[in-house]
């Protein structure tokens, strides 16, 4: 039988039309926009400026504090400037603006297509090279992957968690990369098992992807205590804490860190990137992302440079239908709507998703008719309706008391709601105005220095 995790979840029809296409390079721009906040935490402090040369791979901002991450020239050219830039969600960002110059790397990244089996680094000198490298969670959280292999001290690791799942619709590229490299997936995994000192992994698949299931447990079969473990299809089965009792069947409770189960958690992309990075030199500078759409005419899987333009790689999959409605960054449920086009790939984007003009309108939202589907389908075990009800009258305290802050934002509320009720909308607004809360609360009551 099949495994899962064991509270809520909903079965959005899958769509992957992306699926089994080979991953295809995506031809360099004439310009690139890197910003300098693509990760969790405090954005990168910029190292150059403007008439600096650099080549792909050459460190152009560095992190700053703990909770941050590396930012390396993605191509080889000139600083035009630095400006802010708008992000995919119209936000305007502080980026590094080069124009390209030819495609010269540093000599210091190995090239060579020879998978390096061999790991010979240590713990340390694995987690250093991580961090020097600015590998981030390539499952969308770009949470800094150092610190969360450098876990708080009351914690010990027991296990990595692989997150092979791609619940989101629509998206492959996770699925596309484990078939292409499944090998150095695998290495990638031992790297992550050495850093933190543990001798088990597990790979969660879905059983929608058969064929990664099979080569990738062909391949695990080699690797000593590295198990694929296939899992029932549903959704968010790719969240952390969902897949941590999925797969090893440890919930976390609620304030908890996912640590806190013995488990730390690494999506596919991730153990990809930590492998070149380890044993290639290679900093995060290029990732695949999916670009897909029913209208779309040529829906791939592509390796895209930070900082490409999105409509280039529109472009590449036979441009923007006619029948275009919205245009996401990432997945239909957690994505953001994108206010245009010009907004560039970063270390955190899985994929750009087309939807037609039909299915991006919202429907009539009607009062809610007490079905409790919103309850059931809550992976986290909250009361969507209600904190949707609490946070649209403002009444904070009780949106904090109802663990407003557990929420995980994967709309599986709004997804099953008869009643088209914005639940997640209003559920974010509360849980921004309940953090803000919380952090100031913490900072009154923090000791002077």
């Amino acid at each position: 039988m099949l495994k899962t995790f064991r509270l809520g979840g909903v079965h959005p029809a899958e769509n992957k039309l992306s699926a089994n296409k080979k991953i295809e390079q995506m031809e360099l721009p004439s310009q690139v926009s890197i910003p300098l906040g693509q990760h969790i935490g405090a954005p990168a402090t910029a190292l150059v400026k403007k008439g600096d040369t650099v080549k792909v791979g050459t460190l152009i901002a560095q992190a700053t504090g703990f909770v941050s991450a590396n930012i390396h020239s993605s191509v080889s050219g000139t600083v035009a400037k630095i400006d802010n830039v708008p992000d995919a969600s119209g936000n305007n960002r502080p980026s590094i603006i080069i124009d390209v110059q030819g495609d010269e790397w540093e000599e210091t990244i190995d090239r060579s297509e020879t998978i390096e089996k061999e790991i010979k680094l240590d713990s340390k000198q694995i987690i250093d090279k991580i961090k020097e490298c600015g590998i981030v969670g390539l499952g969308g959280a770009t949470f800094p992957t150092h610190v969360k292999l450098m876990p708080p001290p009351a914690f010990k690791a027991e296990v990595i968690v692989i997150n092979g799942v791609e619940c989101e619709p629509y998206l492959t590229s996770d699925h596309e990369l484990m078939l292409e490299k499944a090998e150095q997936i695998m290495i990638g995994v031992q790297i992550l098992m050495k850093a933190v000192n543990v001798n088990k992994a597990v790979i969660g698949i879905e059983n929608n992807k058969k064929d990664a299931i099979e080569l990738m447990s062909n391949v695990a079969a080699s690797y000593e205590g590295i198990t694929v473990q296939p899992l029932k299809v549903k959704y968010p089965q790719g969240g952390e804490k969902q897949l941590i009792d999925a797969v090893i069947s440890r919930q976390v409770a609620s304030g908890a860190l996912p640590i806190s189960t013995g488990a730390v958690v690494q999506n596919v992309g991730t153990a990809y990137a930590v492998y070149e990075a380890v044993q290639k030199n290679k900093p995060l500078f290029e990732r695949v992302v999916t670009v897909t759409g029913k209208s779309v005419k040529n829906p791939i899987n592509v390796l895209a440079r930070v900082g490409t333009p999105m409509n280039m790689l529109i472009e590449k999959a036979g441009g923007l239908p006619e029948d275009t409605g919205k245009v996401i960054s990432g997945g239909p449920m957690m994505g953001k709507a994108m206010p245009n086009t010009n907004s560039v790939v970063v270390k955190g984007c899985s994929g750009i998703l087309v939807i037609k003009d039909l299915e991006a309108r919202r429907k009539e939202m009607s009062d809610c008719i007490r079905c409790a589907k919103c309850l059931s389908a809550c992976p986290m075990g909250l009361n969507p309706t209600y904190l949707m009800r609490v946070s649209e009258l403002a009444m904070y305290d009780e949106a904090e008391s109802n663990h407003i802050m557990d929420c995980i934002e994967c709309g599986s509320c709004s997804f099953t709601c008869p009643s088209n009720r914005t639940l997640l909308d209003y559920i974010r607004l509360g849980k921004g105005k309940v953090g803000a809360i919380i952090r100031a609360r913490a900072a009154a009551n923090a000791p002077k220095k």
